[in-house]
């Protein structure tokens, strides 16, 4: 717990040497060595681009708070696969979004409202990538997160291909997890930040049915879940055994529920056993990903600004700047 905390504390200092007037901000990678703070207003082509995007969220957000959690997943779809060039918005029966790991995936009306006010405001120049990124960072501060930097300059990519989307089942091993994360660039302490987002919004029942009824292939419960969450869930998730049968969407994390909040309830959860998703509850078996969601569920404030951080690193992951890509018109196709 000692180490823990040095190095989260080390993760603030760092946060706070690149911007003092803000605990809120990110530490820069190579990748985000390519990106600009208020790249917009840097270069004079659209300075109040940050503004008319968080003005748009704010006046979605109080109609639907559910945009919160969807843009979050939106956006961990576009970087986690060919990195945050919003390939991800691109329509075609053949691209990202019709991937099987993307079923359900929303927010795109979201995007292409703020897209239609920036091309009416500034023609041209703020990329669907970086809408991507402002909005969710805008739409989970409301929600209850840390108002992180973002670094702009992004450029959207030319291609979506499903066959490209590798993103890994929920039920993974922490040492699959934590593979998948490194690979993307991410630590340890990223992968614990990162899966705190699963302190909102649904998933589908299909996606824990192995847990409750048939871990690792055994015809048995994992022997991780709490009773009374495997009673709760079976009740709302029966067995997977009729063809064409419904699927229902359960809460990832049920103490935040319809509220939709950003909260550090999904660490106090993991810590009990009471994990909606496998891949959370392992957590709780790595003795450094333990002692940080310890960390997490006893001070909130530590959650936020390693979550600030480990949001802007998402963030950079293999973006398009300067003459790579384009800037799309409409998020939904090419030029």
């Amino acid at each position: 717990m000692v180490m823990m905390k040095i190095l989260l504390a080390v993760v603030v200092i760092g946060a706070l040497s690149l911007f003092p007037g803000t605990a809120e901000a990110a530490v820069m990678g190579p990748s985000m060595q390519k990106l600009t703070w208020h790249f917009y207003k840097v270069y004079n082509t659209c300075e109040n681009a940050e503004n008319f995007v968080r003005y748009q969220v704010e006046k979605l957000y109080k109609n639907d708070t559910t945009i919160a959690p969807k843009l979050l997943r939106l956006l961990y779809s576009d970087c986690f696969v060919t990195g945050c060039d919003a390939s991800i918005l691109i329509e075609g029966p053949n691209s990202e979004r019709m991937a099987p790991q993307n079923r359900g995936l929303g927010a795109f009306v979201i995007i292409d409202k703020i897209k239609k006010v920036l091309e009416q405001r500034c023609p041209g120049v703020v990329s669907c990538a970086d809408i991507l990124n402002l909005a969710t960072r805008d739409a989970v501060h409301m929600a209850g997160a840390p108002s992180y930097p973002v670094f702009t300059g992004r450029r959207d990519g030319l291609t979506s291909d499903k066959q490209t989307v590798d993103l890994p089942s929920p039920s993974i091993s922490w040492d699959a997890s934590m593979a998948y994360f490194k690979s993307r660039g991410l630590n340890v302490l990223d992968m614990a930040t990162l899966l705190g987002a699963h302190s909102m919004g649904r998933t589908h029942c299909s996606h824990i049915v192995d847990r409750l009824y048939n871990f690792n292939k055994t015809g048995k419960p994992s022997p991780t879940i709490n009773k009374s969450l495997l009673s709760e869930m079976a009740k709302k998730c029966p067995p997977r055994t009729k063809k064409g049968q419904t699927d229902p969407l359960v809460y990832l994390n049920p103490d935040s529920g319809s509220n939709h909040s950003f909260t550090s309830s999904f660490y106090t959860r993991v810590l009990s056993n009471k994990s909606v998703l496998e891949v959370d509850q392992t957590l709780l078996y790595n003795d450094d990903t333990k002692q940080i969601s310890e960390e997490f569920s006893a001070s909130f404030e530590d959650l936020r600004k390693s979550f600030a951080l480990s949001m802007s690193k998402m963030g950079s992951i293999n973006v398009l700047t300067k003459n790579e890509g384009e800037i799309r018109r409409d998020c939904r196709r090419r030029n």
